[in-house]
């Protein structure tokens, strides 16, 4: 299992009208929370596609909200790799306050789509190679 925490505290023009940051706004943190994790891997998204050609869609986003975060609030979003990818990556993220209680929680996935052959393709050695240490012989942390 390979987990990665960064921090972000919330922006003003970040919350709604009531105070809270607001929903969509999650959805941007996790991705934060991916890109930081494969920056923290020694790689960065950039390098993937300008270099390797490789991109990473989202395939899907699942939350769940816990409670609010409000602004000036500075949240750590934990991002976690509970098994090796495959053709696709699952990044299991959680949303904590200052007090370490859960805002949010959810899971997103992507695949790798190989920009010139224009398909989905396997976890690229490279990546693999960085996360094995992190993981038991069956793939999983």
């Amino acid at each position: 299992m390979y987990t990665h925490e960064v921090q972000i505290r919330v922006r003003y023009g970040e919350t709604d009208q009531m105070g809270y940051l607001y929903y969509g706004n999650y959805a941007q943190y996790y991705e934060v929370g991916r890109v930081e994790t494969i920056r923290s891997l020694g790689l960065t998204y950039k390098e993937l596609e300008e270099v390797h050609g490789i991109w990473l869609p989202v395939v899907s986003l699942d939350m769940r909200f816990v409670r609010p975060a409000y602004y000036d609030d500075l949240l750590t979003v934990r991002s976690t790799l509970r098994e090796l990818p495959g053709e696709y990556i699952i990044f299991h993220v959680e949303v904590l306050n200052e007090k370490k209680k859960l805002v949010n929680a959810g899971r997103v996935r992507l695949c790798f789509f190989d920009s010139k052959l224009k398909k989905v393709v396997p976890a690229p050695e490279y990546l693999l190679e960085k996360l094995r240490p992190y993981f038991t012989v069956d793939g999983r942390g």
